[in-house]
């Protein structure tokens, strides 16, 4: 009998998602919570596993097509049904719940091998991983994804295993004679109209709710960072593992948080929730656009664990392999814009929190030291904060605590 599998709300008042890629084509077996589809949300781009085990009879959307929650995903029968085309019923509206339930079944990294019955005889294709802007830059070649060796982790095909196939594929440069210019003659150039991705528009959401509704105060500070790179040195080196900035950054906010709660909170309409817990985002550079991923319980790592916890998330953030909980929910958050040559900036504070700091590239200037001119590391700070929430005062006391702490590490490493 046939089934259908709506397509769910699989977390933070999801109402539609894109089809990125199906991994069980229709015809194919597949097996109760086997992966079936890689759909791409507000914020990352994840795969759903099938609630039922039988026969792909029809699928809801083509690749690239956005399907909203409440659809119908897929349709899986017996193999004797797989002849007739399967009439997909309409959306479904659900009644509105305050607590969305989990779907079914669990999303899994691997598509596990399924060996069809003897007597049925099903092609199968092997998934191949790659991001979305991988798979529209094969499929803009007219290139098979499905042909390309990956060089990336697990196998991962990239930017650069199709620009590499691109490549030899292109014809050799042959000499053409100039031709014989009679006339001068300007082209008009046109404009192109570009949609933007399913992560930009997001982006642009956020960012326009945030400057719409928080007063911003952004101020701004240069730090004498000569000891806080001295110790990073000397803990990558005993370590022998290279500890990112945001590590050592993030200790040093940490007690600034504790002292000024008002900038691990949230303002929801005339109350202020300060968080009991430390949920620090930080802003991760990638080919998709900006990306903030989440450190869970920062308050409760040691500079080691935050620097592995960064690490990962930086990983999870470019591929985009994140899950939603590791992409929402921060408190306070921390931007290494230093990391892409930034210097000084206007942090935009996420929408649902009070405070972002900005960390710029550290650059030989001259400081006055003890009365003397000397020549020291010195790291631009910025940071904006929510003015309905947090004063100016407070704000310049919290930025003197954090810069204090990262002048002299052994002030944060101690607690």
């Amino acid at each position: 009998m046939a089934r259908e599998f709506r397509l769910p709300d699989i977390g933070e008042g999801l109402t539609e998602a894109e089809i990125v890629s199906w991994l069980v084509a229709e015809g194919d077996l597949v097996e109760s919570d086997q992966p079936i589809v890689e759909v791409e949300t507000d914020k990352a781009v994840v795969e759903i596993p099938s609630p039922y085990a039988g026969v792909v009879l029809q699928h809801g959307g083509a690749e690239g097509e956005v399907l909203a929650v409440g659809a119908v995903l897929v349709v899986i029968g017996e193999a004797n049904e797989s002849a007739a085309r399967t009439p997909i019923s309409p959306l479904v509206e659900e009644p509105v719940v305050e607590q969305p339930q989990p779907i079914v079944g669990t999303l899994s990294e691997e598509a596990e091998i399924i060996e069809p019955p003897s007597e049925v005889v099903i092609e199968t294709t092997q998934k191949v991983k790659a991001l979305p802007i991988v798979r529209k830059m094969a499929r803009d070649a007219g290139i098979d994804i499905q042909m390309i060796v990956g060089t990336g982790p697990d196998g991962r095909v990239t930017r650069e295993d199709v620009e590499a196939v691109t490549s030899a594929m292109a014809p050799p440069d042959r000499v053409v004679p100039a031709p014989v210019v009679t006339e001068a003659v300007v082209a008009e150039a046109s404009d192109e109209r570009q949609q933007m991705s399913r992560l930009r528009r997001t982006i642009a959401t956020n960012m326009s709710k945030s400057w719409a509704e928080i007063p911003h105060v952004t101020t701004f500070d240069d730090v004498d960072a000569t000891r806080l790179f001295e110790v990073r040195k000397a803990l990558s080196d005993r370590h022998e593992t290279k500890i990112p900035l945001e590590a050592l950054v993030i200790r040093a906010v940490l007690p600034a948080l504790n002292v000024f709660p008002e900038f691990n909170a949230t303002l929801d309409g005339d109350d202020l929730v300060v968080h009991g817990s430390h949920d620090i985002g930080i802003a991760v550079d990638t080919a998709d656009g900006l990306i903030v991923a989440v450190v869970k319980d920062a308050d409760s790592r040691n500079v080691l664990e935050l620097s592995d916890e960064i690490r990962r998330l930086g990983e999870g953030a470019r591929e985009r392999t994140l899950e939603l909980g590791e992409l929402t929910g921060q408190t306070f958050t921390v931007s290494n814009i230093g990391a892409v040559g930034g210097g000084h900036g206007t942090p935009i504070v996420p929408y649902g929190t009070t405070g972002i700091l900005s960390v710029g590239r550290a650059q030989a200037k001259p400081i006055v030291y003890e009365d003397d001119l000397a020549i020291a590391s010195v790291m631009p700070l910025s940071i904006s904060y929510d003015h309905r929430v947090i004063d100016g005062g407070t704000g310049r006391r919290f930025m003197a605590l954090v810069m204090e702490n990262l002048e002299e590490p052994a002030l944060f490493l101690a607690g």
